[in-house]
């Protein structure tokens, strides 16, 4: 496996320096990881959120990590501190986890791997918060109440940036 942890860790609010979009990327097929990731790069988006929801995942990052160096490949779906270690030793350059734990928060921050973690309630961007996290995935978006929602969240969180994700359209 590619070992990133050798490489300084990012700030995850630099990911949207590279483009406002970040695709949630689900491979069923190793083959498909590299020639999708460099049709992204070709096509301008160059962070990659690669979920941990199919047996090929750890692999399909390792792959894009390898092949495609333009790209800032990323794990998503963390769903625990072994995930986030995997992650980590394929080449994930950051994680984003569909909610926000204490011991992956904690994890994460020792491993050196940027973490978007997820949040719904106000109660979880305040523990997500209370972890050092300020820049933190809105999920899932629609179902959380959308704009509205966001809205509400950024009077008492001002100091919090959103990624909002699940159900988003245009």
């Amino acid at each position: 496996m590619t070992n990133n942890r050798s490489k300084p860790p990012m700030n995850p609010l630099d990911l949207v320096a590279h483009g406002p979009v970040i695709p949630v990327i689900v491979l069923q097929r190793e083959q498909d990881a590299v020639p999708l990731a460099q049709a992204l790069l070709d096509g301008g988006v160059k962070v990659l959120e690669v979920t941990l929801r199919t047996p090929v995942a750890l692999r399909c990052i390792e792959a894009i990590a390898r092949a495609c160096p333009d790209a800032i490949v990323g794990a998503g779906t963390l769903r625990s501190v072994a995930d986030a270690e995997a992650a980590l030793d394929a080449g994930a350059r950051f994680g984003v986890s569909p909610g926000y734990s204490t011991d992956l928060g904690h994890a994460c921050r020792n491993l050196g791997l940027p973490l978007l973690p997820g949040v719904a309630t106000a109660s979880e961007v305040m523990a997500a918060s209370a972890g050092g996290y300020d820049f933190l995935k809105f999920f899932p978006a629609s179902a959380a109440g959308g704009v509205p929602m966001l809205k509400a969240l950024g009077g008492p969180f001002p100091d919090i940036a959103f990624c909002p994700t699940g159900g988003i359209t245009p």
